[in-house]
Formats: structure tokens, sequence, C-alpha cells
């Protein structure tokens, strides 16, 4: 194994750094410059205009995206979209949605329902009759689906790719902690053609689901530890950095212990889910992979979150200050997995079934 960055992967942190350097915004409004960089394209196949870099450069460009604590509808579009799509559905559906990607079009998934986060036992239906498929179900925690042209929808019968105008398919606005807008979604009788139903891409998509997430995760934590460590080192108590207090120093000391073992768990599963190999032993170990960054995610990140808040003080809850977009970002991302105790549950049965 080696996770060292390869010189495409440098340059594409190189691209997204650059890019933050020159703009100031951190929410949708970056996708527009996001768009004109070229960045939505490192995934794409080279025959629609992409650089063919797959889960390898999308990791990288999430991570650095979240040390920033970016909102745009990245993760849902490379990570939840684009990324399952690859190589598992028809020629006319990528010529119809990955040029719309290239140009700025959002895509997102849509997995969760209620009682059930990212379940891989979706109660949504999908009655395929001739040449088309009816579907009828109640997904929640969606996220982007008001910007999003496309969504991926898990059924009981496969992935299918559902335009967000289709007839049947409502939209309701749901609270978040951070700044990635969220739906419920409710499909009645949404038809969809045949061949949009991808009976195959479930387990794909679930494994980049939680890669993805990881890789952001490992981005947050990153940044607000970097954003921390400058805080105490600079903020000066009874005449002293408070980073020289002992208590202080050791606080600091478990994040950074914290940041590594959630980079390593992000680096090892990321790496892996971009290898060609699909024998049921390497699937597997794929599987343990993303069951321990997960719960690494659920279980570690809000807590660090915590501690970053508690050493910045009341400066660190004020809307004005940066670390409340990393704190509330990452909220989100323990509560889409489901949490720690659900995440440990599905690690522990993991390990059972050895």
């Amino acid at each position: 194994m080696d996770f060292t960055r390869d010189e495409a992967q440098e340059a594409v942190a190189e691209v997204v750094v650059g890019l933050l350097e020159r703009e100031a915004a951190r929410d949708a409004e970056l996708w527009p410059a996001l768009t004109a960089s070229g960045l939505l394209s490192v995934a794409l196949p080279e025959r629609f205009g992409g650089d063919d870099m797959g889960i390898d450069a999308v990791s990288v460009l999430l991570t650095e995206l979240a040390t920033d604590a970016v909102a745009a509808p990245a993760l849902p579009t490379l990570g939840f979209g684009v990324l399952p799509m690859l190589d598992s559905v028809p020629e006319a559906v990528a010529a119809e949605v990955f040029p719309a990607v290239a140009e700025g079009a959002v895509l997102t998934a849509a997995i969760s329902e209620p009682g059930a986060p990212l379940t891989t036992e979706p109660a949504t239906k999908a009655e395929v009759s001739g040449d088309t498929v009816r579907i009828t179900g109640h997904k929640v925690a969606v996220p982007c689906a008001d910007q999003a042209r496309w969504l991926l929808v898990t059924t009981d019968s496969g992935v299918a790719l559902v335009e967000t105008s289709a007839a049947g398919l409502t939209l309701t606005g749901s609270p978040v902690s951070g700044g990635v807008a969220e739906f419920s979604v409710v499909l009645d009788g949404v038809v969809v053609p045949a061949e949009r139903l991808f009976p195959e891409m479930a387990p794909r998509l679930h494994r980049l689901v939680l890669g993805t997430i990881g890789a952001v995760a490992d981005g947050l934590l990153a940044g607000a530890l970097k954003l921390t460590a400058t805080h105490v080192g600079t903020r000066h108590q009874f005449n002293r950095p408070l980073a020289e207090f002992q208590a202080v120093a050791q606080q600091i000391a478990d994040l950074y212990v914290v940041s590594r073992t959630l980079h390593a768990a992000a680096l090892s599963a990321n790496w892996a889910l971009g290898q060609e190999d699909s024998s049921p032993q390497r699937q597997q170990r794929i599987d343990d992979d993303l069951n321990v960054l997960a719960y690494t995610v659920a279980a570690e990140l809000p807590q660090a979150m915590q501690k970053c808040h508690h050493l910045h003080g009341g400066i660190g809850v004020d809307v004005t200050h940066s670390m409340h977009r990393y704190y509330s970002q990452s909220k989100d991302l323990a509560r889409w997995l489901g949490g720690a105790a659900l995440r440990l549950e599905r690690l522990g049965a993991g390990c059972s079934s050895i």
C-alpha cells in the first residue's frame, strides 16, 4: 500500500487551494468558480472531456474543499452521483449526464429513509412494467435536492436515476446544522425509463458514499485543528499564549491523534476503493475499512469539534467566526451516518461474521 499522492492528485489539490485563495465564497456561490476551474471534470471519462481520474482525485478534491469548510454541492455531485455512475450506466445515460456535470449540473443521492439512515434495505418500491419503472417511496436527508437535476434513488430493485422535475416527486426542506440544504423526497408513482434503473449499482453507491463522507470528514477536522492551533498559539492569558498551558497542550495533542487516526482511516478506505479488484475477498476488506471509517467519523468527529469549540472559548460559537462552519457540517455528516451507536453495531456485525 502506498497512500502518497501522485502528481495528478497533487495537481488537483493545488488547483483547489489556488481557487480558495482567489474566491471568498465558501457556499453554493463558489459553484460557478468550481465549474469554471474544470474540477468537476476530474473523474469524468475522457470521451466526455474529463480527466478519468476516479475516486483518487475526487477524494483529494473533497478533502481540500472541506479543509476550508466549503458548503458547496461537491460531495453529493461527485461522491454520491458521478462516481457511482462511472462504468455503471448505459452510454446514452452517461452522454446525457456527464457533460451536464462538467457544465455545473448538480447530482445527489436519495438513500436514507425514515428511521433508516443510509439503509441497504430500502422500502422504496420500483415496479418494472415493460420499458418503464414506477417508483414509490419516501426518502429523507437528501442533500442539495433543490439544486439537483437528477437523483440517484435506491429502491428494492436497484438504483434509479430520477429527474427532480419528474411528475409525482415532491421536495420538502428539512432542518440542518451546516450550510448544505437537505430535503425530504416523496416519490408518488414517479415513472422513469427502464434503462435508468441500475440493478447492480447499490453496493457500489453505498461504498462510495461512505468513502467520500470520510474524505470530507478528514478535511473538516484537519481544518478545524489548524484553526484551533493558531488560536491557542496567538491568544494570550496571563501574558502567555494559551498553547503554553499544560491542559491546553494536552487537548491539542489529543485532537492531533484523532485527526491523524481519521486521516489514516479515510486514506485507507478511499485507496482501497480505487483499486481494480472485484473479488469477494477484496470487497469484504473494503467493507471492513469503510465500517471502521464510518464509526470513526460518527464517534470521534463531533467530540473533536466540541473540543475545538472549547479551546476557542466564546469566539468559536460566534457565527462571524469560521469555527462554527466546521462544527455544523461535522454534525450533519455524523447524522447522515446514523450516529456512533448504529455504526458500532454495523462494525461489530462485520467482525462477528468473520
